[in-house]
């Protein structure tokens, strides 16, 4: 069965950008929530022995409840990864250099990253992602879809994710959704970031 993953940082850690309220809620009922359903959705098919990779690469075969659920539960253990305490800042090396040579300047991705997450009407996801070819492309899906599955409009690995469903920020940030992208920024953990683009 799939379990929720522990945070590797306490529900306030990634305050004041994030509030502790939002991280156990989005945490503790959210992605738990999705964890629950995924299991109950997949039980007695062939889905129950699958990992949620390969889950999400063969999406299109399964019921909507197996595409919500489990796009909920891998974007969010995806998620809680890529931030930090005392994290953001900007990427180094190898990313630093396919960021700058694929969007001009760090600034300039970070403008066209946020945009995908503003605009993104309703639900849904801001990704930079790396395609098959290797290269980076930014993209955003609807609800609790991601770019692993076979349905995705950009389809690749998804090295950076940005939650922009409501319950990821309404209670500290209400409608302001461009300035919760603003500050989530300062808590983006470019080290996982790095490791995910390298692999």
């Amino acid at each position: 069965a799939f379990e929720l993953p522990k945070l590797n940082y306490a529900f306030n850690a990634l305050e004041p950008h994030i509030d502790a309220r939002t991280m156990e809620i989005h945490h503790g009922k959210h992605h738990q929530a999705y964890v629950t359903n995924l299991n109950n959705a997949v039980a007695g098919t062939e889905a129950e022995k699958m990992s949620i990779e390969e889950i999400c690469k063969n999406i299109s075969k399964f019921p909507a409840a197996v595409r919500n659920n489990g796009g909920g539960h891998y974007n969010h253990s995806l998620f809680w990864n890529l931030m930090a305490p005392k994290a953001g800042g900007a990427p180094t090396g190898a990313l630093a250099d396919a960021i700058n040579a694929t969007f001009s300047s760090f600034d300039e991705f970070k403008t066209k990253f946020a945009q995908a997450g503003i605009t993104r009407f309703g639900s849904g996801w801001a990704w930079l992602v790396k395609t098959a070819d290797g290269k980076l492309s930014i993209s955003s899906t609807p609800n609790q879809d991601n770019p692993l599955m076979d349905i995705a409009e950009v389809k690749g690995n998804p090295i950076l994710g940005c939650d922009v469903w409501e319950h990821a920020y309404y209670l500290h940030y209400q409608n302001r959704r461009p300035d919760y992208i603003t500050a989530w920024w300062n808590v983006v953990n470019w080290n996982e970031v790095a490791k995910r683009f390298a692999m």
